[in-house]
């Protein structure tokens, strides 16, 4: 349990799901992050620079290693995550009353997990499944009308939310449900290295397609601090009501198109 954790928490950490489309003024750092107030802000700076130091030790360039495999290789390493993750999804789906959308997921896991060779191609999506669109247990707490609370920076894990921090924790279980429909119980397919392979994997995947991205918005900004928390307030509002509108950030898909221009 103790690894997983461990785990878990390194692969939180790479992929936190902050976005951006930049330009020279910066102006987003300057715009209200909604009603979020950022009451640890000292505490949070330290800890973001912190996690920046880590950032450019070891995880930049791992994701830039990951980078340099071929292109097939990586997309479907990135599907197989994707389609694993669909063991948090899919209760999320339930507990928001997503019925639908819990059994177009379901179908889609059982597709791709069989058809898919454990989701490495997505076969899902060309026999006609909608997109497939991750829920957490933070999106679901804010659906059930739980306040955000304060914004937090947390050592590894990254930018958050109080709400979003005790979601996480939930996601942890969710891993362990992972852990066991697999690993324990199915050992003619899956070892231990496997699953802990598949959270470290997720994040280095996430981090290499957003390499460019992130190193723009460094660049671009006149708070690197200020813009990261407005882009990752934003993005968890709009994933809370299921927008669709891009308000001055981008989506994992967003990012695959930055990545092939």
């Amino acid at each position: 349990m103790k690894k997983i954790i461990l785990i878990s928490l390194m692969s939180l950490m790479l992929s936190t799901n902050v976005s951006a489309d930049t330009d020279g003024e910066n102006s987003l750092s300057k715009k209200n992050s909604g009603d979020v107030k950022d009451c640890f802000e000292g505490v949070n700076r330290a800890t973001f620079k912190f996690n920046q130091v880590l950032d450019n030790i070891i995880f930049e360039p791992v994701a830039k290693a990951y980078r340099v495999l071929p292109s097939p290789i990586r997309t479907g390493t990135g599907n197989a995550l994707d389609n694993l993750s669909n063991l948090v999804t899919i209760p999320n789906n339930v507990l928001q009353g997503e019925f639908t959308k819990a059994g177009v997921n379901t179908g889609r896991f059982i597709v791709n997990t069989t058809v898919g060779v454990i989701g490495i191609f997505d076969v899902a999506k060309k026999i006609g499944f909608p997109e497939y669109e991750k829920e957490d247990y933070g999106q679901t707490l804010g659906v059930m009308g739980v306040g955000t609370g304060c914004y937090i920076v947390l050592p590894v894990l990254g930018p958050s939310t109080v709400r979003d921090t005790v979601g996480s924790f939930a996601n942890l279980l969710g891993g362990d449900v992972w852990y066991n429909v697999t690993v324990a119980n199915n050992t003619q397919h899956f070892s231990d290295f496997d699953y802990y392979a598949s959270r470290l994997g997720s994040g280095i995947d996430f981090r290499a397609k957003n390499i460019d991205s992130f190193e723009n918005l460094e660049k671009n900004s006149m708070d690197f601090y200020a813009s990261v928390r407005s882009l990752y307030l934003q993005d968890r509002q709009q994933k809370i009501a299921n927008s669709n509108a891009i308000i001055e950030t981008q989506n994992d898909s967003d990012w695959e198109e930055i990545e092939n221009q």
